[in-house]
């Protein structure tokens, strides 16, 4: 199961809804072997299509240093589909290349009309685990923004 909080889901669906009708990409990164997606890092999709989404090389591998550097992993690596269902296609099935990562398909396909402008329609967030090219579709729990002391006294 996939337990992701209220501000990073709305930041992976926010940017899926502003790089639309093009794939969006990027990882959640967390603390090495905790499985708690913290750090919202969004890619650029280096493809710049609507069917296809690929990290750019130079900044995966920025990426990579940086997270081992704060010993961190990808916990949650997402994309979104334009025009298709949240489900992994196989070429997204042939690039999961992180067993131990949730990933997070998001498709904004209901949410724009014919000329692109959004209508409002339902987003579809889904979550998977994407093992030697078996796909094994995962609940997502969202839990709420944590407030802080001075927030909740009146």
């Amino acid at each position: 199961m996939l337990t992701i909080g209220q501000e990073i889901h709305d930041a992976i669906v926010a940017h899926a809804l502003r790089d639309h009708p093009d794939e969006a990409c990027g990882v959640v990164a967390g603390p090495e072997s905790s499985d708690r997606p913290e750090r919202f890092i969004e890619m650029v999709n280096a493809a710049g299509s609507p069917t296809f989404y690929e990290f750019d090389s130079s900044d995966l591998f920025a990426l990579y240093k940086e997270m081992d550097d704060r010993d961190e992993e990808p916990v949650v690596i997402y994309h979104s589909h334009t025009a298709t269902e949240a489900y992994p296609s196989r070429t997204d099935i042939g690039l999961a290349s992180e067993p131990g990562a949730h990933y997070v398909l998001v498709s904004t396909r209901d949410c724009f009309d014919e000329v692109g402008g959004n209508n409002g329609g339902p987003v579809e967030f889904r979550s998977y685990r994407i093992i030697d090219g078996v796909v094994s579709e995962e609940d997502v729990t969202i839990t709420p923004p944590q407030t802080t002391q001075e927030e909740s006294s009146p």
